[in-house]
């Protein structure tokens, strides 16, 4: 089971910026960010796979952007804009088998999960 370790989360203001991290312990064909509100259930933010196809949610689209190292094996968001909405705990998700080459927005795309890392945008 690959271990992902999720890093780079903190408290910002509004309209503020953070970079979150994933290091994977070995290379993933797709990975994704989650995040879950307190009360709320966890829904994926954005998605990445093998060749860079990437997708984002509504929420998201325009502020965030996902990327990967050129090994495979970290994973990026780069979040700008930030909005009190924005606050929850990030997860990052990946999986190692081969399924297909598209990225995906349906957490069951995901069978290895973070353990997560706070972000608090006050207004």
């Amino acid at each position: 089971q690959v271990q992902l370790v999720e890093s780079g989360g903190g408290s910002v203001q509004s309209g503020g910026s953070l970079r979150l991290s994933c290091v994977a312990s070995e290379y993933a064909y797709k990975m994704a960010w989650f995040r879950q509100a307190p009360g709320k259930e966890r829904v994926v933010v954005e998605s990445i796979a093998r060749d860079g196809l990437f997708m984002y949610s509504d929420s998201v689209r325009g502020r965030f952007t996902i990327y990967r190292d050129n090994a495979k094996t970290n994973l990026y968001q780069q979040m700008n804009s930030l909005k009190s909405e924005d606050t929850a705990m990030y997860y990052c998700a990946a999986r190692v088998e081969f399924s297909d080459y598209s990225p995906s927005l349906s957490k069951y795309a995901y069978n290895n999960w973070g353990q997560g890392t706070q972000v608090t945008v006050s207004s």
